[in-house]
């Protein structure tokens, strides 16, 4: 008689981990205390000051995250120097990664800028390391909600609350289950101080607070969610589209602008020629507007919808549109790459598709 062994039942330590924490998001955004739920964010464009300075210099939330990308890009090219001088096989990790990508990089440019490949290169990959390392780093967890409470001079805020005290520190939070008019708040306090510091509204100002109508201004943000960074770079690449033309053509470069030839010889189709020609001045700056505002609108639409649904449903779907968001910022960084590589590889192209030797 035989009988058939029953499969132990495993205790699967993830599958638990992973519902704890579903069960504690819950807990956390409709159960728990309202010091926990989250809040709507604030949309501001301009970028904010963290309070920082460098040499008299203020640091805004964007710079400070542009310096963080800047460190991780700068670590991880020492570590890969260090690897392939000490070592011959492949490497491992996110050394393996760091090395597929470039490989990667260098292959579109090659096929787009043939011999110009290893000139453009440089500029085009630290460009795509640049804004992809951006675009990575603002989805680590603190990235947009960790700051410093402001007070609100118009509108809604929140009333400040004290998380934890460490001598002279005070760790600050704010609550959305108490709300705070600022408007009304500060005619309150302008009709009569001390009606106002006996009233029972005073309950929103804590002792030692930073504020009384609070709202957090963080200290990292998104940098492609100040307009200033993508349109730094779509002006960098323009003028470098000028620079690389000038390097591979000479002075004939600037023939593609102003066809005086054509208009003296060419008869009336001459003369539309040399119209196209000043066009192509136009189309020029019209570069800068479409590099600038297709990677700032669309890294800045993915973060305020990152920070709406969060507050909205705050359990499961930011979840998957993380996925998404990560997915979002790969091509955004890309098409920039992309469109970078083929004005750089084109300038170098005399008019005529005829190249110049």
């Amino acid at each position: 008689m035989s009988s058939e062994a029953k499969p132990k039942k495993r205790f699967h330590i993830k599958t638990t981990l992973i519902l704890g924490l579903f069960a504690l998001g819950i807990y956390a955004a409709f159960i728990g205390p309202s010091i926990l739920k989250p809040i709507s964010p604030v949309v501001v464009l301009p970028p904010e000051e963290t309070g920082l300075t460098i040499a008299g210099f203020p640091i805004t939330n964007t710079i400070a995250a542009t310096l963080l990308a800047d460190l991780v890009l700068i670590i991880l090219a020492i570590s890969a120097y260090r690897f392939y001088r000490k070592n011959d096989g492949a490497p491992k990790g996110l050394l393996n990664a760091f090395e597929a990508i470039v490989e990667f990089l260098w292959n579109t440019v090659e096929g787009s800028a043939g011999k110009w490949a290893k000139r453009i290169m440089p500029v085009v990959a630290t460009i795509f390391l640049l804004i992809f390392t951006a675009n990575m780093i603002k989805m680590v967890p603190g990235f947009e909600s960790i700051g410093r409470l402001k007070q609100v001079h118009e509108g809604t805020g929140y009333a400040p609350v004290a998380l934890l005290h460490i001598g002279d520190f005070t760790l600050w939070t704010i609550d959305k289950g108490q709300p705070v008019e600022a408007e009304a708040h500060t005619e309150e306090a302008a009709a009569a101080t001390e009606e106002h510091a006996a009233a029972p509204a005073d309950e929103h100002a804590a002792e030692g607070a930073p504020c009384t109508a609070c709202e957090v201004v963080p200290f990292l943000r998104g940098t492609a969610t100040d307009i200033n960074f993508p349109f730094a770079l779509a002006v960098i690449t323009v003028l470098l589209t000028q620079v690389y033309g000038v390097w591979a053509q000479g002075p004939k470069y600037f023939e593609k602008f102003f066809q005086v030839k054509q208009l003296i010889s060419g008869g009336p189709f001459g003369a539309i020629n040399f119209g196209v020609g000043l066009l192509e001045i136009i189309l020029e700056f019209a570069k800068i507007l479409s590099f600038g505002f297709r990677l700032f609108g669309n890294i800045f639409a993915g973060a305020l919808l990152l920070s709406i649904i969060g507050a909205l449903t705050a359990v499961a779907v930011p979840a998957g549109l993380y996925l998404f968001e990560v997915f979002f910022g790969i091509i955004q960084a890309y098409v920039f790459f992309l469109l970078a590589t083929i004005f750089l590889s084109g300038a170098t192209v005399a008019h005529g598709h005829e190249e110049h030797h």
